[in-house]
């Protein structure tokens, strides 16, 4: 029998309003807020509704400054109220590379920062009462032997930096404990990291950002910024002048700025959402309630919504051109790990742009020739977190701390992707598609 499909109507990437998502249909509140009209004077603009927006917002308010924020579409329209919900442990991929920029203190520096990321994150639910759905629980699937190897010694590396969290690792006849899957080779449970539900998230923190005095503009996109001791935002119907300037647009910078622009590339990242399982087939399928995600290039993750649906993300494009439709693009892929679910609908399909830089290490820093310009930019796909963390980075360093975090991010130069805007896409796709071929021949 075939399985029946629904299949809500796909925005165009550059509508206004949320994606037809599983996080957009049960969005638990309904925020609007104006279009910028006429003039504003603030110490800081931010650009950009994501969590790397909106938590520096809330961290210059809690600091006494006065902040406006500007957003093209709404709160939370692009990865930060579309993309899987995982909040899990740590910042970039490889940071040991850096040492020799940063040094070994460094290193380790930017590990902590990637445990104190899911802390602040946490501590930002608590404070503001956020109704997102967090549930602690993640596991990390090995998809062949070696990646257990992996797994140890990220295991004894945690336990050295002092993490407080249980960490175990699951041989291969344990892990039906985790997931009702024999596609693994074995897996680490991180009781530290977990999931939630991102878009009420970003709209939690947008109240909380107002509460706090922050004026938020939706539907106001930027057309120009004039740089200078004094910045000038302009929208289509206003501006903004303020002493200091925030761009957290991330794979949605659109040309804004070439510079930053240059470093990140958009790539386009999947998710498909069943019909609601009954608790014994959620049960069957996630024991533990827990996210989990593999170890392949182009990821597959997972986990259980509050209702018992199966949210199954992956798929990284770096190609520029969506599937024409997702939930047949990605059915195939959740039925590798869960063939029984053959029978079951899929609801909800859903797609968005994700930032990648060449390095893998979230770029937050200052741009060179504007000392008054700060930014922070390519996650890589581990966002949830990592924007927490440079909300409070970029607010400490606006604020005159010194000594913190930001300096050892900003130290870590990015490289500029070859082929201009119309080629770096294409170019990365192919290095991908070489990438993907060594992983399935084992090279890698």
């Amino acid at each position: 029998m075939n399985a029946r499909v629904h299949q809500p109507q796909q925005p165009a990437v550059h509508s206004n309003q949320h994606a037809s998502s599983y996080y957009a249909a049960t969005a638990n509140q309904q925020l609007a807020y104006p279009p910028l009209a006429g003039e504003e004077l603030a110490d800081v603009c931010i650009v950009g509704g994501g969590f790397s927006g909106l938590n520096t917002a809330i961290e210059l308010a809690q600091k006494g400054f006065s902040v406006v924020l500007v957003e093209a579409h709404q709160i939370g329209w692009g990865a930060s109220g579309r993309n899987g919900g995982q909040l899990i442990r740590g910042v970039g991929h490889g940071v040991e590379q850096f040492a020799s920029v940063i040094g070994q203190e460094g290193v380790r520096n930017l590990k902590l920062m990637g445990l104190e990321a899911v802390e602040i994150v946490r501590r930002r639910v608590e404070q503001f009462n956020i109704d997102c759905d967090l549930t602690w629980g993640y596991c990390d699937l090995a998809n062949k032997p070696a990646h257990m190897d992996d797994f140890a010694e990220d295991k004894a590396e945690l336990e050295s930096l002092g993490y407080r969290h249980e960490l175990r690792l699951l041989q291969p006849e344990q892990m039906h404990q985790v997931v009702g899957s024999d596609r693994y080779a074995g897996g680490m449970i991180d009781m530290g990291s977990g999931h939630l539900h991102p878009l009420n998230l970003a709209l939690g923190e947008a109240a909380a950002a107002a509460s706090l005095g922050v004026k938020l503009f939706e539907h106001s996109a930027v057309t120009r910024i004039d740089y200078g001791p004094q910045v000038t935002v302009h929208t289509a119907s206003g501006q903004v002048r303020a002493k200091t300037l925030v761009l957290a647009c991330n794979a949605y910078l659109n040309g804004l700025n070439g510079k930053l622009g240059g470093k990140v590339l958009p790539a386009g990242s999947y998710v498909i959402a069943t019909e609601p399982l009954s608790p014994a087939q959620a049960r069957n399928l996630i024991p533990q309630n827990m996210a989990l995600c593999d170890q392949r290039v182009t990821v597959d993750y997972f986990r259980l919504s509050a209702d018992n649906r199966l949210l199954f993300g992956g798929a990284c494009h770096y190609s520029g051109r969506d599937p024409a439709d997702i939930a047949a693009y990605m059915r195939p892929k959740m039925l590798q790990v869960f063939p029984h679910l053959k029978d079951v609908k899929i609801d909800y399909q859903w797609g968005g742009m994700i930032g990648i830089g060449a390095n893998r290490l979230p770029q937050i820093g200052r741009l060179k020739d504007q000392a008054n310009v700060y930014h922070a930019q390519a996650y890589a796909g581990h966002g949830v977190n990592a924007t927490h963390l440079a909300g409070q980075l970029l607010a400490e360093a606006i604020s005159g701390q010194q000594g913190g975090g930001f300096e050892l991010f900003d130290k870590v130069p990015h490289m500029t992707f070859p082929g201009g805007k119309h080629l770096r896409s294409p170019l990365l796709a192919l290095g991908m598609a070489w990438y993907r071929l060594r992983e399935a021949v084992g090279l890698v």
